[in-house]
């Protein structure tokens, strides 16, 4: 222990590498990745935006990147399962810290996220994100759409998110639609998983119902997704309430029904066929939680998220390294 350093997400000389910090002390980033602004030679950001005055029932997401960080660091030090990897050996990835936001003027909150996003998707980084309650996924995809083009997105939630909107309003349970209405999405590309309400518009998009999965394998569910969007750049959201309350407490709607995290983490561990070029996990509200339940979930599916791209990067480097006439191969920035 006498080389390692503490507080690694400060002390941390490189990008790349595990902490090798005890678990409860020192610096509490995601999964002890460096706090920088400095984007050069990053493959992959982390990115705050503590924002809930969107909330329709209980707020507190605005805790929920602190939270998920707090949650992470167990995640750091040994191989990350089920990657059988140190995901960070040639991954490197930074936390970006937290989106700043006015609390008092909430109509500059969109404009604001969208911004910053588009500054970090510049430097050509994946960017992953943590909410926040779920309206701080429409300037994410605005910001990524405007790289990419029309995405299908892959939304894991007890709610649609597709009520009537004005275009205007600060909502989380509109902006699926708002989205569809102003071709950030491809409806016919587009699959939510888990859902245990109804809205009154589907807007076209494939539903999984939560009583549909709970008899379905993961398997069968990672399958329907990967034929679903059929190769399209994919953004995917993880909405923490998609989770049974039993695994996912610490929610502002939680509804009963829903699926298991393990079945969900199994899941989402065979999405490695799809182009993701973006992902978040909102509405994790720590106030309502017991022992950090809900988010050590969330934290889970966020290294799931950097699991599948440092088993695409290794895949990439490995066809790098074969290619006789020592030309890169670039795949883009996706999953």
């Amino acid at each position: 222990m006498a080389t390692n350093n503490i507080d690694h997400a400060f002390t941390a000389r490189s990008k790349t590498g595990a902490a090798l910090e005890p678990t409860y002390s020192g610096a509490l980033s995601f999964m002890r990745r460096k706090y920088t602004k400095d984007l050069k030679g990053a493959d992959a950001v982390v990115w705050g935006i503590p924002f809930d005055a969107a909330v329709t029932n209980r707020p507190g997401a605005r805790f929920g990147p602190q939270a998920i960080r707090r949650a992470s660091a167990i995640l750091d030090n040994d191989p990350q399962y089920p990657f059988s990897r140190d995901l960070f050996e040639h991954l490197a990835v930074v936390d970006y810290g937290d989106c700043l936001l006015d609390s008092g003027n909430h109509q500059k909150t969109p404009g604001t996220i969208e911004r910053e996003a588009a500054k970090i998707l510049k430097s050509g980084a994946f960017l992953l994100s943590l909410g926040g309650d779920h309206f701080v996924t429409w300037p994410l995809l605005k910001a990524h759409a405007a790289i990419h083009g029309p995405l299908a997105l892959v939304q894991f939630d007890a709610h649609q998110d597709t009520w009537p909107d004005d275009g205007k309003r600060i909502d989380h349970g509109s902006f699926v639609g708002r989205a569809v209405n102003e071709g950030i999405i491809d409806p016919d590309r587009s699959i939510q998983i888990g859902i245990r309400t109804h809205a009154p518009d589907t807007f076209g998009i494939k539903i999984l119902y939560g009583h549909e999965i709970e008899e379905m394998r993961a398997s069968d569910i990672a399958y329907a997704i990967v034929d679903r969007t059929g190769g399209k750049k994919t953004y995917l959201t993880f909405d923490i309430d998609c989770l049974d309350p039993a695994y996912a407490p610490g929610t502002g709607t939680p509804v009963a029904g829903g699926p298991s995290s393990a079945k969900i983490l199994s899941t989402l561990r065979q999405l490695n066929q799809i182009d993701i070029v973006g992902a978040d996990v909102v509405e994790v509200a720590p106030a309502y939680d017991h022992a950090d339940i809900t988010a050590i979930a969330g934290s889970m599916v966020a290294m799931q998220y950097l699991g599948l791209l440092a088993e695409r990067k290794a895949r990439l480097d490995e066809l790098n390294n074969g290619n006789h006439n020592g030309a890169a191969v670039n795949h883009g920035q996706g999953i």
